[in-house]
């Protein structure tokens, strides 16, 4: 289990990136270049809570990697639905 510092430490991260998605629309920089920017961002803050609040840190590999492979499978999927609408 990781110290109340590595936790002290991830929440000002999160913080600091929450702060980053309000900037980007604030400072002037392209709407496209601000939604990229956020995208990345969120992926970035949804693996940081994953990882270490939720403690998947601290899990087998094996389990990694087969939630991985399902969430690939849902994009598969995503992607296969979106064809077939249009």
């Amino acid at each position: 289990m990781a110290s109340i510092r590595t936790y002290a430490i991830i929440y000002v991260a999160l913080l600091a990136l929450a702060t980053g998605k309000f900037v980007f629309f604030e400072v002037g920089i392209p709407y496209e270049y601000a939604v990229g920017g956020t995208l990345v961002l969120a992926v970035i803050k949804a693996g940081l809570i994953a990882g270490y609040y939720q403690h998947l840190i601290e899990e087998p590999r094996s389990l990694s990697y087969m939630m991985a492979t399902a969430l690939f499978m849902v994009l598969l999927l995503t992607i296969a639905a979106g064809y077939s609408i249009t």
